[in-house]
């Protein structure tokens, strides 16, 4: 998805509930409110993918996972933002008692996409990394078979993998695998430039 000047300031307070009156989703910084515009096909259906094969796999485990529509706040820089994929676990905490904004997220997934690989992988990542629940990041590709995951490490470090698919992308703090063939079921990908024909 990506972002826009929305050209609308607020404090915290107006922008919760002007949100949760909208029909239409926006990330929230600095008194500032950024639009989000709607995700391609192929995102749909990575994205999906992803929701589906995490919510089996956690059934009956002590975590919950919620698709794009769960507003995530970091507390310590302020973002309001809605990750495409958000697990929490173990007693999860929410902003207020309106229960739409999660605090404590356990891992956060983003598909990336023209438009916001750069902010997902640059100034997000530094917002997201502040949230001390958190262990896992991952950056899902939607043209590309490629899931870059960033794992804490126990001195509170940062371990970055680039995954390509060889192997199951392992999300151990909740005990999870990704399977290529899941997450990139039914999609489709575009012919290399010099593949394609004349």
């Amino acid at each position: 998805m990506s972002t826009a000047p929305d050209h609308r300031r607020m404090s915290r307070h107006e922008y919760l509930a002007f949100e949760r009156a909208s029909e239409t989703k926006h990330e929230f910084l600095e008194n500032e409110v950024f639009a989000m515009a709607g995700a391609s096909r192929r995102h749909a259906l990575v994205l999906g993918n992803l929701f589906a094969s995490l919510h089996g796999q956690l059934r009956d485990r002590k975590c919950e996972v919620y698709p794009n529509d769960m507003r995530v706040r970091v507390s310590s820089t302020g973002l309001y933002t809605y990750p495409d994929v958000v697990i929490a676990c173990d007693d999860p905490k929410f902003e207020d008692k309106e229960v739409d904004t999660l605090l404590t997220p356990t891992v956060l997934i983003e598909v990336l996409s023209d438009s916001t690989k750069n902010y997902d992988r640059g100034d997000k990542w530094k917002h997201y990394r502040q949230i001390q629940s958190l262990q896992h990041y991952l950056l899902v590709a939607q043209d590309a078979m490629e899931i870059e995951q960033y794992s804490r490490q126990d001195d509170g470090n940062w371990l970055y993998s680039d995954h390509r698919p060889d192997h199951d992308v392992v999300i151990q703090s909740v005990g999870c695998r990704l399977k290529w063939d899941e997450v990139y079921a039914r999609v489709e990908f575009e012919a290399p430039k010099s593949e394609q024909p004349k």
